[in-house]
């Protein structure tokens, strides 16, 4: 009787332990047991409650805590019938509720593209619509790219049911998260530190990092100590690199970036490794108007300026003689730390020509030539290989020409003598009339002046006429030394007396005159007649005392004769 009694009073004590469940209320039990079809979880009710295993994404382990919603106090077999899905729905339907109201985000996933945007799956069967212009901060060009991407977004209009009427924005919650990234690298980071980033997008100037939403500029010339052409070549978009803060600016929102500084600079140890005088063999890298550029290690470039380049070649462009990706030879001439640079030759590394010219080539000296260029102003003619020299115009021949094309053809062998060097700027004076005797000093001594010849009229000019002489020598008389002693101007033709009254050996002219041929005939007689008359008048006077009429009739006849001028 008494035992009876003990077990009522324990079942009662059971029975008053036991809590009060209603029907929708939500409970956290125990996993007690598993089989292939459902899950028995302890809830500290009379039976445990019953949940199948196609409510749980993976098999829960016994003893794990689970949330589950009173469905049935009892199915009518003595069993609690109970729901996880409506647990974990009722559950996130306060969550997401609350997190509308807060705009704080929550964790969702895009399952499909939809008309207009995509279908975001925000958990316990609650789907969300993202327009496609609030999926990102950026257009999006292809929108399958978003497709199973999980990320967390801001309830903009919430609505209790499954149906696609809750919309949603992941653009605003990453422009928050970039606000907030964006803030607190202003506010902690400092120059000289190492950020990460992600390669974003190229520009002919550099790349842009992505810093966490807000972007850094890696300048092309920060990529490398070395020679950058394109950005593209050091990195790639969507590689993950690592970098150097070396400049931010908070007022302007500026970002520099460095990739070079991320290892040691090579001009600092430069001076150690090479000498003056060191010769490189290194590839061209780039080619300017001024000169070649050549890597001389990695980060390290010197320049051959264009007057380096040869001894003897006229280059007017680096290009006549070297390409890009060219192996060369150089000797390095000197270099300014300060400024990184370095200055290198070519033409160091062979034998200059002009050291010895005047040895090899004397003044005066005569040595074949080859005819290499023709200019208005004279023949560029090449003694060697390197060594070229100038026949100027006027030093081609003792005759006026027009034009070099008149007497030489490039390709030409001729003779020329040496006349004058500039040793300093490699410039060489050849002459080739010098090798023939001047024709002047010839005419000079067949026609000297004062000298009469005989000539023909060849052709007349606005001037005077230019007159043929023997051995077909030429002269020019002016208009006014053509009157012939009949007062009528020589003509075309005509072959006259002509003296010769100067010789102009600058200009190669003979200037003749008919009219002094006989003009001074007849100047010399009047002089002579007058000397004469002069004479006879003195022996008149000193016999004046003496004159009778007679001879004062002989006097007055000869007064008047000198009157009359005969």
């Amino acid at each position: 009787m008494e035992k009876e009694s003990m077990m009522q009073s324990y079942l009662e004590q059971h029975l008053m332990s036991i809590p009060e469940l209603e029907v929708g209320q939500i409970v956290t039990g125990t996993v007690v047991q598993t089989n292939d079809e459902t899950v028995l979880v302890d809830i500290g009710y009379k039976s445990e409650g019953q949940v199948p295993v196609d409510e749980f994404i993976e098999l829960p382990k016994i003893g794990d805590k689970v949330a589950l919603t009173i469905l049935k106090l009892d199915n009518g077999r003595g069993q609690v019938v109970v729901s996880k899905k409506k647990a974990e729905a009722k559950e996130k339907t306060e969550l997401l509720k609350k997190a509308s109201e807060d705009r704080t985000p929550v964790l969702g996933k895009f399952v499909k593209v939809i008309k207009g945007g995509y279908e975001v799956d925000l958990g316990a069967d609650y789907k969300g619509f993202c327009p496609l212009s609030k999926a990102d901060v950026v257009r999006v060009e292809n929108p399958e790219s978003l497709i199973g991407k999980t990320d967390y977004f801001i309830i903009d209009k919430f609505h209790n049911g499954t149906k696609l009427k809750s919309v949603v924005s992941r653009r605003e919650y990453l422009e928050n998260k970039i606000k907030e990234n964006r803030q607190q690298f202003f506010e902690t980071a400092h120059v000289g530190d190492v950020v990460q980033g992600v390669v974003k997008s190229f520009t002919s100037f550099g790349a842009f990092i992505d810093l966490g939403g807000f972007d850094g500029l890696l300048h092309i010339n920060d990529m490398s100590w070395g020679h950058v052409t394109r950005p593209k070549d050091f990195v790639k978009k969507g590689q993950i690199v690592q970098l150097k803060l070396i400049n931010i600016d908070p007022e302007t929102q500026k970002i520099n970036l460095s990739l070079k500084a991320m290892e040691p600079d090579p001009w600092s140890t430069f001076d150690q490794k090479y000498q003056i005088g060191d010769v490189i063999k290194k590839p061209v890298t780039k080619i300017a108007n001024f000169g070649i550029f050549i890597e001389i290690e990695p980060g390290i470039e010197g320049l051959a300026h264009i007057s380096e380049l040869s001894w003897t070649k006229k280059i007017t462009n680096p290009k006549e003689i070297v390409n890009i990706g060219d192996v060369v030879e150089a000797k390095i001439l000197g270099w300014d730390l300060d400024h990184k640079r370095v200055s290198l030759g070519l033409k160091q590394l062979t034998e200059n020509p002009w050291e010895n010219i005047r040895e090899k080539y004397p003044v005066g000296s005569k040595h074949k030539a080859t005819v290499r260029n023709i200019t208005n102003f004279g023949v560029f003619a090449e003694l060697e290989d390197g060594v070229e020299g100038l026949i100027h115009i006027s030093d081609l021949s003792w005759n006026k020409i027009k034009h070099p094309s008149e007497l030489v053809a490039p390709g030409d062998v001729i003779d020329v003598q040496i006349l004058d060097f500039d040793e300093a700027n490699h410039k060489l004076s050849l002459g080739l009339k010098q090798l023939t005797p001047n024709p002047w000093d010839e005419i000079e001594a067949k026609f000297p002046v004062g000298s009469t010849v005989e000539g023909t009229v060849a052709s007349l000019t606005d001037k005077g006429a230019n007159i043929t002489l023997e051995d077909g020598a030429e002269g020019f008389a002016f208009t006014r030394e053509l009157v012939k002693e009949d007062g009528k101007q020589a003509t075309v033709g005509e072959t006259l007396p002509f003296r010769v009254i100067e010789l102009r050996r600058s200009t190669r002219r003979i200037l003749l005159s008919h009219l002094r041929t006989y003009a001074e005939v007849k100047e010399k007689a009047a002089a002579t007649e007058a000397e004469n008359t002069k004479k006879a008048v003195k022996r008149v006077n000193a016999n004046v005392e003496k004159t009778t009429l007679g001879d004062i009739d002989a006097l007055a006849a000869l007064k008047e004769k000198l009157a009359k001028g005969e």
